[in-house]
């Protein structure tokens, strides 16, 4: 945790570009943050402990900007956990803990909240946190059906708040730089992109259960629609059920897609295609371990993406990453770095990450880079305090959410979907246009 805490704080005072008018005047970030006073920095609660969330509470912690005021979760037997990460960033006050999200929505001490709640509550609750006036980093997707994502744009315009989506990618320096030579014609016209993710997941059944006394299971069903609880879903394997998850396209694929799409400068498709199955195991799994998911673009562009979530061989020596095709040659990336060949497939640049202690680890729930991590944070919150939309903003997200919602429904359906490229909804199929959106358990329909 040391080793974590420090590199952390190298990031966020290093690459972010922090150390000007702070390790420039001798400050490290932990007198940094004695210096600054509690009531200057961003208080941030935490929803959302499981995992991804612990990881984060330690980053936002290691932020000399930030205080982590308070943890929330419907399950009490992670508090410990996350306190624990919190006070090895060295964060002097212990936050308080919660068990209800919407209580955090009153407390006006509260200035920012991060979601890393299951699929089916990230929407709703960033609604919730831009009605009350909070700020949302919330992870991806940004929401569980494209109708969702709709009106997660809406609430952070209508309520002014900062709205960032957890696509790390958009905050690495040297993929930025990748994209940006891209952009600029390193090689040529870009007309396709190739992402994919591997890995080895093991099957999975559910059967009745008694639900623990730690977990108030009303309230992690919360939006959705009531069902008897069950051993083997929580605190994971609801990725893999549509009542609650998005399936590895969303789980994963979000963070590749949301980079192609940068790099190829599209916005919706005119046309998505999905393919695959549950293929490796016969089990209690909803969602495809193994898909491929196509979309075409105006201009002749097209993306692929492709999964194999129980097959761990990778792909182009790679467990996950993009490629880009052009007129003059290919450029292939994964992390924060970029490689560029010729036509003939000849290496003829390479840039490597400046977070060399942090090799991404494309398998890791808890947290691939911390380096990246620590960057996005900082950006999320360096838009706070200057009113400036994030390199994530909830608009950038629902773009490259929405192009996966559309590869799940295409796949449900089991046809092609014709999409309107000026806003992705979908052409001339009523029983698919059923999908957009979903019902919800009475009185929890998300409302702007």
């Amino acid at each position: 945790m040391a080793k974590r805490r420090d590199f952390i704080k190298k990031v966020a005072m290093g690459s972010a570009g922090l150390a000007i008018g702070r390790t420039a005047l001798g400050f490290s970030a932990k007198s940094y943050r004695n210096i600054i006073g509690s009531n200057e920095r961003i208080h941030v609660a935490i929803i959302g402990l499981n995992g991804r969330g612990t990881s984060m509470a330690g980053t936002f912690a290691s932020q000399p900007d930030a205080e982590v005021s308070c943890v929330c979760d419907v399950d009490s037997r992670t508090f410990a956990k996350a306190i624990s990460a919190i006070a090895e960033a060295k964060q002097v006050n212990t936050p308080r803990t919660e068990g209800d999200c919407r209580k955090l929505m009153q407390d006006k001490s509260i200035d920012a909240i991060y979601i890393a709640t299951p699929d089916h509550w990230h929407a709703p609750l960033t609604i919730m946190g831009c009605r009350a006036g909070k700020h949302v980093y919330v992870e991806k997707p940004l929401s569980h059906n494209p109708h969702e994502g709709e009106l997660a744009v809406q609430a952070a315009r209508k309520y002014n708040r900062v709205v960032q989506m957890g696509a790390q990618r958009r905050s690495a320096p040297v993929l930025t730089e990748g994209i940006e030579q891209l952009h600029k014609g390193i090689i040529g016209r870009v007309y396709f992109a190739k992402a994919w993710y591997t890995n080895m997941r093991k099957s999975n059944f559910l059967k009745p259960g008694a639900i623990p006394p730690e977990l108030n299971y009303d309230l992690w069903q919360g939006p959705a629609p009531r069902v008897p609880y069950q051993d083997g879903l929580i605190h994971y394997n609801w990725h893999w059920f549509w009542h609650w998850g998005t399936g590895e396209a969303l789980n994963n694929g979000t963070h590749e897609v949301d980079v192609a799409r940068w790099g190829l400068g599209v916005d919706f498709p005119t046309r998505v295609s999905s393919v695959g199955g549950r293929y490796q195991f016969n089990d209690a799994w909803e969602t495809p371990d193994t898909q491929i998911v196509t979309m075409d673009y105006p201009g002749r562009i097209s993306l692929m993406w492709e999964n194999r979530s129980s097959n761990g061989r990778k792909i182009e020596g790679a467990e996950r990453g993009v490629i880009f095709y052009g007129e003059n040659g290919s450029l292939d990336t994964g992390g924060d770095e970029y490689k560029v060949y010729d036509l003939a497939g000849k290496l003829v640049k390479e840039v490597k990450s400046v977070m060399k202690e942090d090799p991404l680890q494309g398998r890791n729930t808890a947290s691939p880079s911390l380096g990246m991590d620590s960057l996005h944070v900082n950006d999320f919150l360096d838009a706070i305090r200057n009113n400036r939309r994030p390199n994530c903003d909830v608009e950038l997200g629902y773009k490259s959410v929405v192009a996966m919602q559309l590869g799940n429904i295409a796949w449900r359906m089991g046809r092609d979907l014709k999409i309107d490229p000026s806003n992705a909804h979908i052409i001339g199929d009523p029983e698919a246009e059923k999908l957009w959106g979903r019902t919800y358990e009475p009185g929890w329909e998300p409302k702007v």
